[in-house]
C-alpha cells in the first residue's frame, strides 16, 4: 500500500451505481475496515464504470420497501460523524442525490471535467437527508438553496468555482490525481493529520441527527415520496398531493 493511501472502488455500474441496501452496507463495511487498519493513512473511494459515479438512492429498491431503514445501512460511519482519516474522493462521473451526499462526506474532491452534480430529491418528493442538507456548511447559503430547492444539475467546473471541488481534471486523470493528493497526505505524521482534520472539520460535522431523523421520517413515509419513486420508475411526471 506504499504510503498507506488505499484506493477503494465499489458500485453497480449496470444500475448507474445507485445506492441499494447491499451497496450502502458494503460502503459502510469498507470504511469500517479502513478505519481499523493502521497502515491506511488516507482513503480514496471511486466508483465502478466511467460514466456515472453514483445516481443516488435506488428508487426502485425504495419503492419495493427494501430501504425502510436507510440510516441503518452503513453510510452513517462517515456521513454522520467525522471519519478520522482523510478521504479524497475520485469522482469519475456524474454524482447526483446520494452521490453528491457521499462527496459531501469526503474531505477533498477530484472530479472529471465531464462530471455533473445535483440534489434532485425534491423532484421525487424526497429530502437529501444523508448529508445534503449540510451543503450550506461547504458553500454559500444562496448557492446551496439553489441546488437543494431546484434540483438543478451543475458542472464540476461550477462546483469548483463554489469552492467544493478541489481539482477538475480529464477523466483519465481523476484517480491518479486523487491518489497523488492522498500520497502527499499519507507522507505526513498520521497523528498530526488526524488531529488537524478533527479540528478543522469537527464543528462543520456537528449535527443533531435525532432531530434530522424526526423531521425527515414523515417525508420518506409520505404518499408523495412513493409517488415520486413510482413516477421515476414509470418515466412520467409525478402527481403531487402534498402529503
Amino acid at each position: 500500500m506504499g504510503l498507506g493511501c488505499q484506493p477503494r472502488s465499489t458500485g453497480r455500474p449496470q444500475a448507474a451505481n445507485a445506492l441499494d441496501g447491499p451497496t450502502m452496507s458494503g460502503l459502510g463495511h469498507a470504511f469500517e475496515q479502513a478505519e481499523k487498519d493502521d497502515d491506511v493513512r488516507a482513503v480514496v473511494p471511486t466508483a465502478a464504470g466511467d460514466r456515472v459515479f453514483c445516481a443516488g438512492l435506488d428508487l426502485r429498491a425504495f419503492l419495493a420497501g427494501s430501504l425502510s431503514d436507510i440510516s441503518g445501512l452503513g453510510l452513517g460511519i462517515f456521513t454522520r460523524r467525522t471519519f478520522p482519516k482523510p478521504i479524497i474522493e475520485a469522482i469519475n462521473g456524474t454524482a447526483v442525490g446520494g452521490g453528491l451526499e457521499l462527496a459531501l462526506a469526503c474531505d477533498l474532491l477530484v472530479a472529471a471535467e465531464t462530471a455533473r452534480f445535483g440534489l434532485p430529491e425534491v423532484s421525487r418528493g424526497l429530502i437529501a437527508a444523508e448529508g445534503g442538507t449540510r451543503l450550506p456548511q461547504r458553500i454559500p447559503l444562496a448557492l446551496a438553496l439553489e441546488l437543494g430547492l431546484t434540483g438543478a444539475m451543475v458542472s464540476a467546473a461550477r462546483l469548483s468555482e463554489m469552492g467544493l471541488v478541489n481539482r477538475v481534471v480529464p477523466a483519465a486523470e481523476v484517480l491518479p490525481t486523487a491518489l497523488e493528493l492522498g500520497g502527499q497526505i499519507a507522507a505526513n505524521g498520521p497523528l498530526a493529520v488526524r488531529v488537524t482534520k478533527d479540528l478543522m472539520v469537527g464543528e462543520l460535522a456537528a449535527a443533531d441527527w435525532g432531530g434530522i431523523a424526526a423531521a425527515v421520517a414523515p417525508v420518506f413515509g409520505s404518499e408523495d415520496a412513493r409517488e415520486g419513486a413510482r413516477a421515476f420508475a414509470e418515466r412520467r411526471a409525478p402527481r403531487w398531493i402534498g402529503r
